[in-house]
């Protein structure tokens, strides 16, 4: 009885309010930026916390079928704003480092690109979630039909290389990329478990 409580209350949530919510993160970034807060290297402190943002709503918007699955807890309404908020935050992320940290030199850019592993592996993963940033509105469901659902599962393995693109470009201590790789590896596992 309190799970359809629940489901009824989240049904009422704007998807507005969503991503309201979900600039707040970016707020807080620019504020420590305004404040001088981001530490010695404030590039790429910007850098790692929008890329590290964009993997929350990524993993959040992975959880939504396997919480709805052990819970009857259904945020389904919500996946389309998590999947676009997390795009808008690898894609900020991504700009931050051509930007700032490479200052543009497209060459270079490229060519780091192809001989750094860490930077080839989030670049996938934007790549993977650009069509479905895309295509994620009401016409381009209507179009694609059931392809629609069969590109969206581009999702998977976008988050794989998020996650290794965390955890390659970490140089010290590798525990939080490892365990947001095993979060993961995790969720997609109990999506395989129907």
């Amino acid at each position: 009885m309190q799970i359809a409580k629940m489901n009824c209350v989240l049904r009422g949530v704007p998807p507005w309010a969503v991503y309201l919510a979900g600039a707040l993160p970016l707020a807080w970034v620019v504020w420590l930026g305004a404040t001088g807060g981001l530490g010695i290297d404030p590039v790429k402190e910007i850098e790692h916390r929008l890329g590290k943002i964009g993997l929350w709503f990524l993993v959040a918007g992975l959880a939504i079928t396997p919480l709805r699955r052990q819970t009857g807890l259904s945020l389904l309404r919500q996946r389309r704003a998590l999947g676009l908020l997390a795009f808008f935050y690898v894609a900020l992320h991504a700009a931050v480092w051509l930007g700032l940290d490479m200052r543009l030199l497209w060459e270079q850019a490229a060519k780091d690109i192809l001989k750094r592993p860490y930077l080839t592996a989030g670049m996938a993963a934007l790549a993977l979630l650009l069509p479905l940033a895309l295509t994620s509105n009401d016409a381009s469901v209507r179009w694609l039909g059931q392809g629609w659902r069969k590109l969206h599962r581009l999702a998977y393995p976008a988050a794989i290389a998020a996650g290794v693109h965390y955890l390659w470009q970490t140089k010290a201590d590798v525990t939080e990329p490892l365990i947001w790789l095993a979060a993961i590896l995790g969720l997609l596992a109990l999506r395989l478990r129907r």
